[in-house]
């Protein structure tokens, strides 16, 4: 079935050769990173934190259980590339209404499979994250080496712009892929609905999750959606209660606009960030960022609370970091950080309730523990 060549080169001269599927007769370059999440390919495809990079599942078989129209985090695959080990010929689930190679191929999505994936991160994990080049179609070693070398990189570049929203909106479940929130009596399925007086969020979409709206929502907060490049004063007008920071693609310190709107807003209103919303306060405080080497990208990273002891399994989806010396000398608290490498996951304002966590608590795909976090986001408004 899948019998047309597909490559993925890396800067560094390594090529691995394997079928191609998805989108056909493709070149394209992109970040190459890897993603050690056992399951919710589909999430991650569509999670705009992915623009320009090229994604390599370190699950030996991904496509099993198909793609739905329900399970997605945006309008559609935000992935450059799609890298697997083993592409299941066969779909098998009640809700699936088309394979992944289908799904790839009508959103324009270029897919790898039949290389061995172990060995790509590997050497990503010792050299560090990778320019690279996929393509599904005949290209010479050289040429894909030689494009993937010459591609300008994430550094420096302004990705949310590409995925925020255009439009103010209001946020509204059921005209959203997944519709309205469930619970399941009796059970932990689902979340369970806020049924007291709500209150009103304005979001700022650095290139948010449909999961991370429907959690705000379902914690009691009527969601106003705003693009990424709102000044302070339009958020002012509308007289919000609290204010929150989404995830994002890209390097945190070229969205220099959004750390001016922050650093005014964090002064009179609740605030909580997640992942590029934690890099933009911290930016916001007058701390930096860094480059991490090969970044956090998977559903099973622990993050330790270092104020209550508490570990939490996480959701993880990022490159930088914020350099905890700089929180802590320009007034924040670091408050969370990853038990594998010790980084910043977490931070708040020692006189505010302002806050930001380095992960993805609204888990699409991943743990739900940390949910938590929009509640106390909530409590914090009263």
């Amino acid at each position: 079935m899948y019998d047309r060549p597909g490559v993925i080169a890396l800067e560094d001269g390594s090529v691995f050769r394997g079928r191609a599927f998805g989108a056909v007769a493709v070149k394209a370059v992109g970040e190459a990173v890897f993603n050690t999440s056992m399951t919710g390919y589909q999430e991650i495809l569509t999670d705009p934190s992915y623009l320009g990079q090229i994604v390599t599942m370190t699950a030996p078989q991904i496509g099993n259980y198909g793609v739905n129209p329900e399970d997605v985090e945006s309008d559609g695959p935000k992935v450059t590339g799609f890298v697997v080990r083993d592409l299941s010929p066969l779909v098998s689930n009640w809700r699936a209404a088309e394979s992944l190679h289908e799904y790839l191929a009508r959103h324009g999505v270029p897919g790898v499979t039949g290389v061995d994936t172990r060995a790509i991160a590997k050497r990503l994990r010792v050299t560090g994250v990778q320019k690279a080049c996929i393509a599904t179609e005949d290209i010479s070693d050289e040429e894909a080496v030689r494009r993937a070398r010459e591609w300008v990189g994430l550094e420096n570049v302004d990705y949310v712009k590409e995925v925020s929203t255009k439009v103010i909106y209001e946020f509204d479940p059921d005209k959203t892929p997944g519709g309205h929130p469930f619970f399941v009596e009796g059970t932990k399925l689902g979340d369970s609905v806020h049924t007291g007086p709500r209150k009103r969020c304005v979001a700022y979409d650095l290139g948010a999750k449909y999961n991370t709206l429907r959690k705000l929502w379902r914690a009691g907060f009527d969601v106003t959606v705003v693009p990424a490049s709102t000044p302070a004063s339009v958020v002012r007008s509308m007289n919000p209660d609290a204010i929150f920071l989404s995830n994002g693609p890209g390097d945190p310190a070229p969205l220099t606009y959004v750390h001016e709107a922050v650093r005014d807003l964090m002064q009179d209103f609740p605030m909580f960030g997640i992942c590029m919303g934690n890099h933009m306060l911290s930016h916001a405080l007058g701390a930096d960022t860094f480059k991490l080497k090969f970044g956090h990208r998977g559903a099973n990273h622990p993050v330790k609370n270092l104020e209550t002891g508490h570990v939490y399994i996480t959701s993880q989806n990022h490159g930088f970091a914020a350099k905890p010396e700089d929180v802590t000398a320009k007034g924040g608290v670091v408050t969370e950080v990853n038990m594998n490498d010790g980084t910043v996951s977490g931070i708040r304002l020692k006189d505010k309730p302002v806050f930001a966590v380095q992960y993805h608590p609204e888990a699409s795909p991943g743990p739900h523990e940390s949910g938590v976090h929009f509640q106390t986001f909530f409590d914090s408004c009263k």
